[in-house]
Parts: C-alpha cells; structure tokens; sequence
C-alpha cells in the first residue's frame, strides 16, 4: 500500500527516540495524566445535576466504562502502528495526510495550553500556600514549566523514574483524603444535611444525565496518554493493552473511591452545588486546616499531570517532523533519548500562553479537539479495518465493531452538544479547522523547500 506523501518525507537525523517504556510508566502517563483538578471540582456540579448517591455514583462509574471502551479501541491502533506522537499516526495512516496534519496540530496546540493551565494552577495555588510567591504568579508558573522541561531533557530514564514517582504520590495523597473522610465520625463529618435538592424527572432528568456524562468525562479525559509513546514501549503487543486497561481502571477506582468519601462527608444535599468538593468535605474533616491540606493534594496532583503533558507535547511534532510536515530538527533526539528541539518549542508555546494569559481560550477550544481526535481515530480504526484486513493484528479492539462504535457515536454526540451547549467555542475551532488547510500547503511547501536547500 502507497504511504500518503512518502516521496517527500524527510529523513530523520541520526538517533532515535528508544524503546525503553513498559507498563509501569503506561500507568503512570495515564494516571498521572488523567487526574487533575477536575476529580476535586467537578463532583459538586455533578451532584448537583443528580442529587441522588446511587445515580451519582453511577454516571462515574458509567464514565470510567466509557473511558475504558475508548482505551482498548486505541490500544488496537497503538499495537498496529507502535509509533510516537500520539493519535496524528493513526489519522495519517487511516486518512491521509491532510487530516493527519489538522489532528496533529490540534493535538500538539492542545497539549501546550494544558501545560500553560497547569502550570498556572500550580502557582496559584502555591501562592496560597506561600504568601511570598502570591505577586509573582507568572513566573511562578514559568519557572515550573522549565523546571519540568529541565527534567525531561535529561532522558527518558528520568522522565520515566520522575512520571512514576508522582503519579504515585498523586495517588496516595489522594486515597489518604478519602481514607480520612471515611474514618471521620459521622456526626463530625457531616453535622447538619442541608435541604434536599429536587431530583428532575422527564425531559429535565435526560439534560441532567447529558450534561453531567460530559462533565465527568471531560475528568476522564488523559486515558489516552500511552498512545504518544507508542515507538517507545518496549513490548506494544503486551504493555499497551496492559497499561491501557490498567490505568484507565485504576483512574476509575480512585474516582469512585474519591466521590464515595465526599458523599460520605458531605451527602448528596451538602455535596450538591459545591464549586470546590474537595475543600467543602477536607474542611468538614479537618476544620480550619482543611483548605490548606487539600491545596497541598492539589499541587502534588497538578505536579504528575503537568509533566506528563510536557513529556506528550514534545511527541508530536517530533512524530510530525519525520513524515516531512514540520522542521527535520524537531525530530532530533539526544543522548538521553529526548527529542530536545520538539520539547523546547513546545515549551515555548506553553509559556507563551501563561505570559500573554491568552491560553484560557485556548484551554476552552482544546475540550472540542480533544472530542475531535477521539472521532477521528475511532474512525480511523474502522477505515483500517476495512481497507487492511489482511494485515496481521496481534492485539483486537474489545467488542469489535460494538464496543468501537458505540465510543465513536459517543464522540460524535459531543461534538453535536458542544455546537448546542458552547456555540461559541463550537464555532472558534470550527474556523481554527478551517485555517488548518492553507497553513498544512504553506508548512509543507517551507518544510520541503528546506529539505532541498
């Protein structure tokens, strides 16, 4: 089969990205990726939308079951097309390079604002923590970017050791403040439940169950995080899945274990509303001290999810880079098996947006793309599919064409509501696509007039 725009590729400079990855570091990119903030924030309005424990605990569990439908549909790709750079290989390999392109750059835009919100996350929040630093946020959040890019540029082994560590302090920390609200006296925990919050019924309930799915798998958001490494795990056929499904299972424990012990503190009423439920049930439990607890749980927490984007961010143009679509020396790759020049561009772009503050907007457009690219690659596993049924596969998608097609639909239903619910976001990244066209002409035209130079 003729691979899309291969006459033109450029070819890699010397060293490559290694294969040194297992299912240790799988989990720790998922988990670590995946819970952030939202898990500490989202409950309230969740509860508030269904103010009843057991639909409550349902829609999260729902959420997880989604994510892991979502995650072993990917793993089938990640297995078949074991590269790095996360869901622009398999868009480029399904459909061409033109739609390869629009879901990489999306993806890469996307990563680098989520770096710039976490890290802006986290000084806030040290800024609470630490008077001092409150006036100087930006650099605050400047300075823990480069610490991470510092981090990363060593090698792959420290990424990897780094990844680990704080995706299991995360982990930790978190179980220890559900434990604590768990093992709270009740009376103490929850001394007066507020009135109770109506539950809605007919067309009103079906809003709720919609909006309240979105809300909670926007949280889940971050299952994917393995596939960006794809050329870097050293066994696909047995880690990806592995990690895949360990994770994303792992990520829905936590969860359910986190919302049970809010309940539990707060109850479905007192948890209902809540713009901050992590804070309302730490300061049921530990008083005056609770706020300062929880924000601590929250920087240990952002900590783990700001390095694992920068890691994913540098992957992409990387990725982009060898298949002639961006500068032959973002694919460059040290000593330490780091992709240097990929991973300083893309820290430049993240400290762009913290600098300008523009990357609230960004943030807000980068929840449509990240729907996107999940349609875009369930797509992509039906297009392979039906175009290369003689190529061997040593790992299949659950449920295949069930489990696949009911993720796809899933996908497809939120971008429909984001047009519905968030017009104006909906139509900001319908232009951003639409830009994508003579921006993919112009790069690939410089790209390949200074590949001939």
């Amino acid at each position: 089969m003729t691979d899309p725009g291969k006459a033109a590729r450029v070819a890699a400079p010397k060293g490559g990205l290694r294969k040194v990855f297992g299912v240790a570091f799988g989990l720790a990119i998922i988990v670590g990726g995946t819970i952030g903030s939202g898990i500490l924030r989202t409950p309230g309005d969740v509860a508030a939308a269904l103010p009843n424990p057991a639909v409550f605990l349902l829609v999260w569990f729902a959420g997880g079951l989604y994510a892991l439908g979502g995650a072993m549909t990917m793993a089938e790709l990640a297995v078949l097309i074991p590269k790095s750079g996360g869901q622009y290989v398999f868009a480029r390999r399904a459909l061409g390079e033109y739609p390869g392109f629009v879901i990489g750059y999306t993806d890469w835009i996307s990563v680098c604002a989520s770096c710039a919100a976490g890290s802006i996350a986290i000084a806030e929040l040290l800024g609470q923590l630490i008077p001092a630093l409150a006036s100087a946020q930006k650099g605050v959040a400047i300075a823990v970017s480069l610490a991470f890019v510092g981090v990363h540029w060593i090698g792959v082994k420290t990424s990897d050791k780094t990844q680990q560590i704080l995706s299991l302090l995360k982990t930790l920390a978190l179980i220890a403040v559900a434990v604590a609200c768990f093992t709270a006296p009740r009376a103490a925990a929850n001394p007066a439940e507020p009135t109770p919050v109506a539950f809605p019924s007919g067309f009103a309930f079906f809003s709720a169950l919609i909006l309240s799915f979105q809300s909670v798998l926007y949280t889940y958001d971050g299952w994917n995080g393995l596939v960006y490494f794809g050329g870097e795990v050293k066994d696909p056929v047995r880690e990806v899945p592995r990690a895949m499904a360990g994770g994303v299972i792992t990520v829905t424990l936590v969860y359910l274990i986190l919302t049970g012990a809010f309940l539990y503190a707060l109850g479905i009423s007192g948890l209902a509303g809540e713009k901050f439920a992590a804070a309302a049930a730490a300061k049921a439990v530990f008083g005056a001290t609770g706020e300062r607890i929880v924000s601590i749980v929250m920087v240990l927490s952002l900590l783990g999810a700001l390095s694992s984007y920068i890691l994913q961010s540098s992957r992409v143009p990387h990725a982009m880079a060898t298949d002639g679509l961006m500068p032959s020396r973002m694919a460059t790759v040290n000593a330490g098996g780091s992709p240097t020049y990929s991973l300083a561009l893309s820290a430049m772009v993240a400290i762009a947006l913290i600098a300008t503050g523009s990357f609230g907007t960004v943030v807000a457009l980068a929840a449509f793309f990240y729907v996107l690219q999940y349609a875009v690659t369930f797509t992509s596993l039906f297009v392979l599919r039906a175009r290369e049924p003689a190529t061997p596969r040593p790992y299949k998608a659950w449920g295949y064409p069930v489990v696949p097609a009911i993720v796809l639909v899933g996908a497809i239903a939120f971008i429909v509501g984001s047009y519905m619910t968030d017009t104006v976001n909906a139509m900001r990244s319908t232009y951003i696509l639409a830009a994508s066209l003579p921006i993919y002409f112009i790069a690939r035209k410089l790209v390949r007039a200074g590949a001939k130079s």
